[in-house]
């Protein structure tokens, strides 16, 4: 049973992410201040600095969020899968679909200053809104708890291996090199280069493709 502490928090984290929310969805997430957040929740500046460290921690945190659409979609992108080779791929169509329409909050949650605390703060967004999890079956539940994006895609490469698509030995290296190539794919879209959403799932894929079939 949660303590009066612990709903109080809640409800402060809450009315806090809200306003975050409004303001991104409004204006765009470069306009996020601690003072207009502060205002939109009704309260002080300095009451917001109780349960956020800075500015990038609160948008990292509102960034969960976003996740929400992609895990919603992810068991539909992966249902008709026939090996784990077109799992692997679909889970990462499917991925750089929703990171490339909103790339400064998947890069702030992937890449940015509070990467580092990703699974505590999945964990702690999630006990608010459980309800945003949807019907993830466990595959995925398991992948979006671990700390890092590299922690992540080795849950679905690790089965590549297993069925002889990759060897072991190139395991790290092609996990690493996958995720490089995504992170400059999706920086490019964050500093606002002119490709289309579907030109940088293409190129995207056809890396990843390449590696995979390259170290096979």
């Amino acid at each position: 049973m949660s303590t009066n502490k612990e709903i109080q928090r809640k409800r402060m984290l809450l009315y806090f992410i809200e306003a975050t929310n409004k303001i991104i969805d409004n204006d765009g997430i470069e306009n996020v201040t601690i003072r207009n957040v502060a205002d939109i929740a009704g309260y002080n500046s300095a009451t917001l600095y109780n349960y956020f460290e800075d500015l990038d921690h609160l948008i990292f945190f509102t960034s969960m969020k976003y996740l929400k659409e992609y895990i919603l979609e992810l068991p539909k992108f992966i249902k008709n899968s026939n090996n784990s080779l077109e799992v692997f791929m679909k889970t990462w169509e499917c991925f750089c679909k929703f990171s490339f329409e909103n790339p400064k909050i998947f890069y702030n949650i992937f890449f940015g200053k509070y990467k580092d605390i990703l699974k505590e703060t999945i964990n702690e967004y999630y006990n608010i809104f459980p309800e945003e999890l949807g019907e993830s079956n466990g595959e995925i539940l398991k992948m979006l708890k671990f700390q890092s994006i590299y922690d992540r895609n080795k849950i679905i490469l690790y089965p590549l291996i297993e069925d002889g698509i990759i060897k072991e030995e190139y395991f790290d290296i092609i996990n690493q090199t996958i995720i490089y190539s995504f992170q400059g794919i999706l920086h490019e879209k964050v500093v606002g280069n002119e490709k289309s959403i579907e030109q940088s799932i293409r190129e995207t894929m056809k890396i990843i493709e390449y590696i995979i079939m390259k170290r096979n």
